[in-house]
């Protein structure tokens, strides 16, 4: 634990790459296997689920540090991070716990079926004898909040000086429904056999905005351009006859999603298609909002199948007949994808669509096509490079994202939040509001992003002189600032007093110039509802 405890502050204490990059390096270069295991499996999102509620932590950490439940609270809101306010508030380690990481989440995991007090008494033991350092680390465990600034990027470059081993190989590996649970280092990154790996997905190919003129790319022919279509990017995997079917965010989500389960019986098989996961009915691909009903069920009824079917507009084919095809350019790919789409719809139609390409002749005619997005259900363009393979993760030069401008809005501030981390001082959450017809304000979207450090620090000092209300954390202060909010996506929604559902809300400015009588009306925020 103290390694671990080390690597976690040294990569906490730095911005730069280099640094965090050599941290890494170092560790996975000496940890035993065991804890190298569980460390890439935390900086890969792969953290154990919490087994003592956070209720009960902060209830033994008041009674042990001799402090007033309120009082606890009323620190916890300043420091922003409960496993922080614990660990700083609990009297100094009496004793030494000699664990490793490993030991300890194993540890953790285990307290799922014990009684209460068998986990009061593990929690306790565990307090006194780490050190103040160390039991930071095992408080982010133990309450499933365990987050630092290593992308999966970091992590595959780390393994691949540590292991010698191309990125890209590396990256494929770490992809999957795996577990240090339920298979080992060695297995993992050193002597699996990746093809008999039936449900492995790729690691996606992610873009980046365009950022400047279209007409810098050169020659229209050399691209394909495509709708990028508003769903959930996913990876339809049918191998051996079984079929499996995975989010970008790396969730196995067949289960989800059993209007695909007869694709298991087509004749096809053996194949990996990108694309995205869409509701289609009727002919018509419909918003994500009516998407977001699917999301997250754990049982899908008759009546959620009928009223939200989904389907898949693949994008492009990664693997045919347990050949890796991502090194082939886009051109041979996207040949082959038409043709397993065609054989997938003569066996089982209307699961799986191909995201036909765009036909245009220059960058002016492409411009118009893409002002249509909106009215096509999308966000905007794909533009990729007619003979470029198939990368993993985010890269520049090959893939572009050239999405429409967002809707915007002026709405009127009316409750604050602090923050958490680096901004558990400052009050960064905000609820905004619209005027209603009969002159009051309804609330229609929170936002934390898009101000400066400088600016929050302002509005903190605004909050502070101008509050009406207190509610826990959340102030309600006076109706005077604007801010101008960004926002992907408008619907009706049922749930929100406003009646209006956003996507993607976000700050883009502070209106300085304009008083709050002047903000925009819900009349208006409705108006660009199927803009």
């Amino acid at each position: 634990m103290i390694r671990f405890t080390r690597l976690y502050q040294e990569l906490d204490s730095s911005t730069k790459t280099s640094v965090k990059l050599n941290a890494l390096t170092d560790y996975l270069s000496s940890a035993p296997d065991e804890d190298k295991l569980w460390a890439i499996a935390l900086f890969t999102h792969r953290r154990p689920r919490r087994t003592i509620q956070t209720s009960f932590l902060r209830s033994w950490a008041a009674e042990v540090s001799g402090v007033p439940d309120w009082l606890f609270e009323e620190s916890y809101h300043i420091v922003g991070d409960l496993a922080e306010s614990i660990s700083l508030i609990l009297p100094q380690s009496k004793k030494k716990e000699e664990k490793s990481l490993s030991e300890w989440i194993l540890n953790i995991i285990d307290q799922k079926e014990r009684s209460e007090e068998e986990k009061k008494v593990f929690i306790l033991d565990a307090w006194s004898g780490l050190y103040q350092d160390e039991r930071f680390i095992f408080n982010k465990l133990i309450t499933g909040g365990f987050r630092i600034g290593v992308s999966q990027k970091m992590i595959n470059k780390a393994l691949s000086k540590v292991l010698d081993e191309d990125e890209n190989k590396i990256a494929h590996r770490l992809m999957g429904d795996w577990s240090p649970q339920s298979t080992t280092y060695s297995e993992l990154l050193l002597h699996a056999d990746w093809k008999s790996y039936a449900s492995k997905p790729y690691p996606f190919y992610l873009a980046y905005a365009l950022d400047n003129d279209i007409e810098e790319l050169g020659s229209p022919e050399e691209w394909q351009a495509e709708w990028k279509w508003d769903g959930i990017r996913s990876q339809f995997i049918k191998r051996n006859s079984e079929l499996f079917l995975w989010s970008r965010g790396e969730e196995l989500v067949t289960d989800k999603y059993p209007e695909f389960h007869p694709l298991s019986d087509i004749t096809l098989d053996n194949f990996v298609i990108d694309g995205e996961l869409l509701v289609f009915k009727d002919d018509t691909i419909r918003p994500f909002n009516e998407l977001q009903k699917r999301i997250g069920r754990k049982v899908v009824g008759k009546k959620i199948l009928k009223d939200y079917p989904c389907v898949i507009f693949a994008y492009d084919l990664l693997e045919y007949e347990g050949e890796d095809l991502r090194e082939k350019s886009l051109t041979e790919r996207q040949l082959l994808l038409e043709s397993v789409v065609a054989k997938i719809n003569e066996e089982k139609p209307g699961l799986i669509y191909l995201s036909t390409p765009l036909e245009y002749d220059s960058w002016s005619q492409l411009a118009n096509i893409r002002s249509k997005a909106r009215l096509m259900k999308a966000e905007g363009l794909m533009l990729k490079l007619k003979s470029a393979p198939y990368k993993s993760g985010r890269k520049k030069g090959e893939w572009w994202k050239w999405k429409l401008d967002p809707y915007t809005i002026d709405a009127v501030m009316l409750y604050a939040q602090r923050g958490h981390g680096r901004r558990s001082n400052l009050f960064s959450d905000f609820t905004f509001a619209v005027w209603k017809g009969d002159g009051t304000l309804v609330t229609f979207a929170k936002a934390y992003s898009g101000l400066t450090d400088k600016e929050f620090a302002e509005v903190t000092q605004f909050v502070k002189k101008n509050t009406i209300e207190k509610f826990g954390p959340v102030r309600s202060v006076k109706p005077e600032l604007v801010f101008e909010i960004a926002f992907e996506g408008i619907n009706i929604s049922k749930r929100h007093k406003s009646g209006v559902a956003l996507r993607f809300p976000r700050i883009k400015r502070w209106r300085r110039d304009k008083p709050a009588k002047e903000a925009n009306t819900l009349a208006d925020l409705k108006a660009l509802i199927g803009d």
